[in-house]
């Protein structure tokens, strides 16, 4: 594990990665060069949540491979200039960046990607839910989005089911973001 990870560990352990340094680069999860452009007006109003309903992942090595996976898939099978989402969150505690927070995604539609972040839990969560530290991560970062001037103090997450005809982001996680204070549905 190299030194920059082993110190995210570490500050999500002790529950201090309230500060915006504990995303992990696209460096870091050895991502392809993405071929995007299109940018997004700051600050965002809303944030959709997601799941990938995939594999989950629980330690920094597993959730490099499933960012990589989800960004292979996206960019080799559908075509797209990037991995759709602008976040991932690992069940291993960790934000890693997608096209973080300038780029436009490619996650819920023509209608909602160009005015909103869009944040995916790596993993389905149909039956159960994502862990504790997880859910810190994505909290975390959107805390860093207002405190960085990316999104409004006065933001909305919704759901992906809110806004598409999907069971994403999964029944247990879903039920757990309608308890967020910024959830509107």
């Amino acid at each position: 594990m190299s030194n920059t990870l082993l110190a995210w560990t570490l500050l999500a352990l002790l529950g201090l990665g309230a500060s915006c340094n504990f995303i992990v680069p696209r460096s870091e999860w050895k991502a392809r060069p993405a071929e995007c452009s299109q940018r997004l007006q700051h600050p965002i109003r809303y944030v959709i949540i997601s799941h990938t309903a995939g594999s989950t992942c629980d330690s920094p090595t597993t959730c490099e491979q499933q960012a990589r996976n989800v960004q292979h898939y996206h960019m080799s099978s559908l075509g797209w200039c990037d991995v759709g989402y602008n976040f991932l969150i690992g069940e291993d505690g960790h934000v890693y960046e997608g096209r973080g927070w300038n780029i436009k995604g490619d996650h819920t539609g023509p209608t909602w990607n160009p005015i909103s972040i869009g944040i995916t839990f790596m993993g389905n969560y149909m039956e159960r839910v994502p862990p504790k530290r997880a859910f810190r991560a994505a909290l975390n970062l959107l805390e860093c989005g207002v405190a960085r001037g990316f999104l409004r103090s006065n933001y909305e997450v919704k759901g992906h089911r809110d806004v598409q005809n999907t069971l994403s982001p999964g029944d247990q996680l879903y039920e757990v973001i309608q308890r967020w204070q910024n959830y509107r549905e």
